[in-house]
């Protein structure tokens, strides 16, 4: 019970920190906000004192208040903690949130349990674009027939609730546009119903799981938070057919797995990020892919003459980067190509067919390139000085993708008869340390590092 109470105080001060440091974000970014919200996020975190995060019992049900079936009365007990947890709801859309008929909430639709026809269960939620502040409270948990919750376009903040987890058919979920914060939620990974994933527009921060990107998903949006890592090489293990990551923080390389996407995926951005190193000549695999766009990034070498592969593309976007050389003239002729951007780079040449593009009605810029007879080119200067210095993609430790039957190399044989000859030496003992460093010394240099 002592240290009970001594992680108890703990979560206490840091919930008070988090308070001071949010209120300070709201007197001086925006003094219009109402302070509500960062009273929110204090008492919300309070709750998180709560052992093994229990429903705290905060919601009274009137006894003369009768229910259909248990589920609605743990709807009922979910719903009215929700609004208690609502500080600002301008239009009163949860004004009818009263009496034992959840099914009539606005906002709130009812369907037949998935595992008993017979009774109505909660299976959806639906308050987009109702400017609502607030935050998401512990008892949320309770609504276990859940399998469409949309909050988009709302003033909800604070974190995800650790109880999400018990929303175990949760399929839909759209918490896009609001003011959520913390680390990416690993509650989702634990959902395994969910096909379609939107939390953009918030200010996540952090890295995102790799086991993301194992998940049955559908569709993956996680643009304009506050990210920050490298994209995993798991990335290609992903089945969605979207997926957007632009406006992140993201560092590093496109994992060359991304060919191994080609069966689902039809829409990639990857836009206004840090990534570097050339793009894998895998994309090429993506024939099914309509949208391409790794614009605004600080991606070098030149572009993959397997592009032209990908014969769905409408939208090829590789503006605003570090590219070089020519373009090719296959990547022009793509059959459903519809706009073609590639912009301030440092390409010095472009097929014929790309300059008739326009003939077909297909959009295309090339601006500020090292492009000769082209207008709105970069200077001379600017072109001599980046191209004077090569690039070599190899540099970047951009690795592939390990098939499962890949294995790491065996020490050469010779290594191996020099080791034996070492461990049956008599002085074994006083050379150990100097074994172990060579034998380190190898595998660092023949195991990729990931």
């Amino acid at each position: 019970m002592h240290q009970l109470g001594i992680v108890g105080v703990a979560v206490w001060h840091f919930g008070c920190v988090l308070f001071f440091l949010y209120q300070l974000e709201t007197v001086l970014g925006d003094v219009g906000r109402p302070l509500e919200a960062s009273n929110n996020i204090c008492r919300q975190l309070m709750t998180m004192e709560e052992k093994d995060f229990e429903f705290p019992k905060r919601v009274v049900v009137d006894p003369s208040l009768k229910f259909p079936n248990p589920r609605l009365r743990n709807a009922y007990i979910a719903l009215q903690a929700w609004k208690s947890a609502i500080s600002s709801d301008p239009s009163n859309v949860t004004g009818n949130w009263v009496g034992a008929n959840v099914c009539s909430y606005n906002g709130v639709f009812c369907a037949p349990a998935l595992d008993n026809s017979s009774i109505q269960v909660v299976a959806g939620i639906d308050l987009n674009h109702a400017d609502i502040a607030g935050y998401l409270p512990q008892e949320l948990g309770l609504l276990t027939d859940l399998a469409l919750f949309h909050v988009n376009t709302n003033r909800f903040c604070g974190i995800v609730p650790h109880s999400f987890r018990k929303l175990r058919l949760l399929f839909e979920l759209d918490m896009s546009n609001n003011r959520f914060v913390g680390p990416f939620p690993n509650v989702f990974i634990s959902l395994p119903s969910l096909k379609y994933l939107d939390i953009r527009f918030n200010d996540f921060e952090g890295q995102l799981p790799s086991q993301l990107f194992d998940k049955n998903l559908d569709a993956i949006f996680v643009n304009n938070n506050r990210f920050q890592f490298d994209i995993p090489s798991n990335l290609g293990s992903s089945p969605v057919s979207v997926v957007v990551l632009a406006n992140n923080q993201l560092k590093g390389c496109l994992p060359s797995s991304i060919g191994n996407m080609a069966a689902t995926l039809n829409e990639i951005i990857v836009l206004n990020n840090n990534l570097s190193a050339c793009l894998p000549s895998e994309i090429g695999l993506l024939t099914s892919v309509t949208v391409f766009d790794v614009s605004f990034n600080k991606f070098v070498g030149t572009l993959p003459i397997s592009i032209g592969g990908m014969v769905s593309l409408e939208q090829l976007n590789v503006a605003h980067n570090m590219l070089s050389g020519l373009i090719p003239q296959i990547i022009c002729a793509l059959p459903n190509l519809i706009n073609f951007t590639y912009s301030y780079n440092f390409f010095t040449g472009e097929a014929p067919s790309c300059l008739a593009l326009p003939s077909r009605g297909v959009v295309f810029n090339d601006r500020s390139n090292c492009i000769p007879g082209r207008p709105a080119q970069r200077s001379f200067r600017q072109c001599a000085s980046f191209l004077s210095r090569p690039v070599d993609c190899s540099s970047f430790r951009c690795n592939a993708f390990p098939s499962p039957t890949q294995r790491s190399p065996a020490l050469p044989s010779h290594h191996l008869l020099f080791i034996i000859i070492l461990i049956l030496h008599p002085c074994i003992i006083h050379i150990l340390p100097f074994i172990i460093i060579l034998i380190f010394h190898h595998l660092q240099k023949m195991i990729p590092i990931q």
